[in-house]
């Protein structure tokens, strides 16, 4: 097993990076590759009921992204800033700190600017909303206390100011359509800054073959940070450290995966975000999965030891990232570039817009 980046690194055409989704959501092509052979094969994702058992049980994470890239002016000099508001400064908060009415709320974000950002500089947005820098975090992030009126929610703010913070990869500014496009079909819990995109091929006329066959479903929520897109700055994967991301598993969940388990039923995750989810709220004493809220920065890579994902469901992701390094874990090295290398020769598209992949027996 490797622990260098540069051993998850591959050629990807340009041509091939999804500027936009398809027609149809369920309209992507599927990459199905054996767990055990590394054999694959080519069909389409509407096949995914015929591929998947009855009694298996999906797991899907239902976060719902968050207009979060605001665009604005600093007071006084009127020079230019970005921020991507990424997380609430207290760790005790969860996503339903964005439906709230307080006054001032304090967030890490990421940000930028003309001559840089900071401490105590005073920020200006549209449609009233103000924000003051409280401290530099490192690593591109500060501590903001944004200002709302009295009455006023900051979800509400970053809906009139806000914008949809597509990926740096996307090479075009967000339209009307990606406001459907870029959230899941079951998405209901604001807080995400990036959409779990494995989830986007999913039509509710799907999961209801699904469950005609049988497939269970299951919801967690994990509020997908900027991580997912951030580069990997060392070349050995042990000096990475992820990003927090707040996280959430329902008692049901819980109760249904454990379940699952205990019944031979596989569990398919569907995206890498479920993965973590699932993996850093097991028990380590005694592998089952524990409810409730939590934080992780978990990094997975080979030679892990999974201990709730049988199967994963999951777009192609860029080269050199965490996010290869995790599908390598599950498959082994050799066959994911394998299979990478397959899916650019056929053509397939990649990242969240693209087509899918499905890892299993």
């Amino acid at each position: 097993m490797s622990s260098r980046l540069s051993d998850y690194d591959f050629e990807l055409p340009e041509s091939q990076i999804a500027q936009a989704p398809l027609a149809e959501r369920d309209a992507s092509r599927l990459l199905t590759v054996n767990r055990s052979t590394g054999a694959w094969a080519h069909r389409h994702f509407t096949e995914l009921p015929e591929l998947l058992r009855e009694g298996d049980l999906l797991v899907l994470n239902d976060a719902r992204v968050i207009p979060a890239r605001l665009l604005g002016q600093k007071a006084g000099t009127g020079g230019r800033v970005e921020l991507l508001v990424v997380r609430p400064a207290a760790s005790t908060l969860t996503s339903a700190a964005l439906g709230g009415a307080p006054e001032s709320l304090e967030w890490i974000c990421l940000g930028q600017a003309s001559k840089g950002l900071k401490p105590a500089q005073r920020l200006s947005f549209a449609s009233g909303l103000e924000a003051e820098v409280l401290g530099a975090l490192g690593g591109g992030e500060y501590r903001v206390r944004f200002h709302a009126p009295p009455g006023t929610s900051l979800a509400a703010l970053l809906d009139a100011a806000g914008r949809l913070p597509l990926p740096p990869y996307i090479t075009r500014e967000p339209d009307a359509a990606d406001a459907e496009r870029y959230q899941t079909v079951y998405a209901r819990a604001s807080g995400a800054v990036a959409a779990p995109t494995a989830g986007l091929h999913f039509t509710q006329a799907l999961f209801a073959t699904l469950e005609a066959r049988g497939v269970r479903r299951a919801l967690v929520t994990l509020d997908v940070g900027p991580g997912t897109f951030l580069p990997v700055r060392e070349e050995e994967l042990d000096k990475h450290h992820m990003h927090p991301e707040r996280f959430t598993v329902p008692e049901a969940t819980a109760r249904e995966v454990n379940a699952a388990h205990a019944e031979g039923r596989r569990v398919v995750a569907v995206g890498t975000t479920v993965v973590r989810t699932l993996e850093s709220a097991t028990d380590p004493e005694t592998g089952l999965l524990r409810e409730g809220p939590g934080e992780t920065t978990l990094f997975i890579r080979p030679g892990f030891r999974f201990r709730q994902v049988d199967a994963l469901l999951t777009n192609f992701h860029l080269p050199r990232s965490t996010l290869v390094v995790l599908v390598s874990a599950l498959l082994g090295r050799e066959r994911t570039l394998a299979a990478y290398a397959e899916a650019v020769r056929e053509g397939y598209r990649f990242f969240s817009y693209g087509d899918a992949m499905l890892v299993s027996e």
